[in-house]
């Protein structure tokens, strides 16, 4: 576990805290504040986690370039390859949270 993953888990459990003492007495700002705080943890354990698969595919790949006889750079390859996977995974959830964020956005407004 890395700093990013703890901090991010502190910070998380911290902004539950602060959303159930702000609903308790009544402060939405005290809530709202609990639930931003909820939502960058959350973000700060995910970049935490991203870190470390990112960390053991290195290893991973360090380790089948010192195996295999003359091919590190393949090894290399599929590092990068993975990588560039794993970001573009991420990223495409973060364009579906953006989108369905967006969606809701828009939903209360109408109601509104």
């Amino acid at each position: 576990m890395n700093t990013d993953q703890i901090k991010g888990k502190m910070q998380n459990a911290f902004g539950k805290a602060e959303e159930a003492v702000g609903e308790a007495v009544g402060n939405r700002n005290l809530a709202n504040a609990g639930a931003e705080d909820r939502v960058k943890g959350a973000a700060k354990e995910t970049w935490g986690n991203a870190k470390e698969t990112v960390h053991e595919m290195h290893k991973t790949a360090k380790t089948q370039a010192d195996v295999a006889t003359g091919e590190p750079v393949t090894a290399r390859d599929k590092f990068a390859a993975g990588v560039e996977n794993m970001k573009d995974s991420v990223n495409a959830k973060m364009d579906e949270i953006k989108t369905h964020e967006q969606g809701k956005r828009e939903q209360l407004r109408r109601t509104a």
